[in-house]
Formats: C-alpha cells, structure tokens, sequence
C-alpha cells in the first residue's frame, strides 16, 4: 500500500513541477433581469512554487523505498 502511495506521490510532483501554474475560467452573473441577464467571465489562475513538486518527488521516493511489503496470509 505504501509503494502505491509512494507512486501517487511521485507521479503528483512531477505534474507539479512540469505545470506551475493552473488557470480556470470563473463566470458570475452580472445583472439578472426578467428579459435581460448579463454573465462577465474572468480569468483566475493558481500558482504554486515548484520547489514543491521536488520536495513531493523525494517524498515519493522515500516512501517508495521505505514502504514495507504487503504480507498477506495464504
């Protein structure tokens, strides 16, 4: 379950430090009328540093290393 853990880990930092930032469409309404409704869509984005991405990768790895094998009873 660990070396799972450890994957998820690793596969997630380098997704982190291959794309630093993540931009999303946000849309809310500006005026709601009976006949008239008017929407105004901005533009938002999420930054992260990707230190942290490496930080995730070598904490995948020790994980990955540490991580005791599954012992199951036959």
């Amino acid at each position: 379950m660990r070396k799972y853990t450890g994957v998820i880990l690793i596969l997630i930092g380098i997704i982190i430090i291959i794309w630093s930032r993540l931009t999303y469409n946000d849309s809310e309404k500006l005026i709601d009328g009976n006949a008239v409704q008017n929407y105004a869509t901005r533009q938002r984005s999420i930054n992260w540093p990707p230190y942290l991405g490496g930080i995730l990768v070598i904490a995948g790895i020790m994980v990955s290393v540490t991580g005791k094998k599954d012992h199951t009873i036959k």
